[in-house]
């Protein structure tokens, strides 16, 4: 891990120095590398400590901690989900997050991650199309235009090489969005009027809409066989995207169990539902798609080792930068027994 400076600041990165960093490297590259960072740290998943993340559930949204650790470094993002939000002109989900070394306890990055999950949640998304998804896919529905769409669209171009979107959103409004903000940026962009007719032809379908409820975005009989499903929508409890029917034809891949039975598409479905953690595939223990009919699930939910990935991307990014500031965020006396003493000194 990276020691405190000698002054005890720490690396703060902003909104504006993350959207800096992002456009110096590239979106695409940038999410290449994060894909990458994700899928060297589930090929050590075991070394991590893993627990649900810790919510605080209230009528209007959740509040989220996400906390892990290697063993050399901790870290945690603070995380929200408030559906309500867009109709005040507010964000659904806003998000920070803090890197620590183990040994010392101090920590080495504080940083905006509303962006940053933005990015590594499509990141991984595309990470697991990269196993489960049939060889070749070229096109994906995207249902749900919201703030995740252009994200995962540009995520599969990058690492799966996807050269068509066919969007849906109940809000037209969103689907031209989503449309404009993809112009001339390499993947012909369909907008659909149904979602029926958005997966028409698509290899991949991608749910991802905001409301905190339990919705059939995608009934039984609109999905075929030889897809891949990647379901990102439902993230907490009550809140869901796909007909039970669906995940009983499908092969279920999750992050973490415990957490994705509580969150996920599977709170639907029986606790001894059998499902595949995605960390095993990607280590080569268990196999992700077998066969050509076979329907792929990824009941993504997040996890915090996805967030200590992108902790650790960024940690390494913007050293020998200028990318961030330095925060006085740690009391540093010259006697550590002499906390009061450096409080009267700074009187004067």
């Amino acid at each position: 891990m990276t020691q405190p400076s000698e002054k005890a600041l720490v690396p703060f990165v902003s909104v504006d120095n993350m959207m800096r960093l992002v456009h110096h490297i590239g979106i695409e590259q940038i999410l290449r590398d994060l894909a990458g960072y994700v899928e060297d740290d589930f090929k050590r998943w075991e070394l991590f400590d893993k627990t649900p993340r810790v919510a605080s559930h209230s009528d209007v949204g959740v509040i989220e901690l996400m906390p892990t650790s290697d063993g050399e470094a901790y870290g945690f993002k603070y995380v929200n989900g408030h559906p309500k939000n867009t109709s005040e002109g507010l964000q659904t989900v806003t998000a920070f997050g803090l890197l620590a070394d183990v040994y010392t306890g101090y920590p080495v990055l504080l940083t905006e991650m509303t962006m940053l999950t933005a990015l590594r949640t499509a990141a991984t998304s595309a990470m697991a199309a990269k196993y489960l998804a049939p060889k070749g896919s070229t096109t994906m529905a995207m249902i749900g235009n919201g703030a995740q769409s252009e994200f995962q669209t540009l995520a599969m171009k990058a690492i799966i090489g996807l050269k068509s979107v066919r969007l849906y959103d109940k809000d037209t409004a969103a689907t031209a969005k989503c449309a404009r903000n993809l112009e001339g940026l390499g993947v012909e962009v369909v907008s659909c009027k149904t979602p029926e007719e958005a997966i028409e032809g698509a290899q991949i379908l991608t749910t991802c809409t905001a409301d905190k409820q339990n919705a059939t975005i995608l009934t039984d009989n609109m999905v075929g066989s030889g897809v891949h499903i990647n379901a990102i929508g439902g993230d907490c409890p009550g809140k869901t995207e796909l007909a039970a029917g669906i995940l009983s034809r499908s092969d279920v891949f999750v992050e973490y169990p415990p957490q994705t039975r509580i969150e996920g598409e599977i709170q639907q479905m029986p606790e001894d539902f059998s499902v595949t953690e995605l960390w095993e595939v990607i280590s080569g223990q268990k196999q992700g798609r077998t066969g050509d009919r076979q329907i792929t699930l990824f009941d993504s939910v997040g996890f915090a080792i996805e967030d200590f990935s992108a902790l650790r991307y960024i940690r390494d990014r913007i050293k020998g930068t200028d990318y961030f500031i330095e925060l006085d965020m740690l009391a540093d006396p010259d006697d550590p027994r002499d906390l009061f003493g450096m409080l009267q000194r700074a009187k004067s």
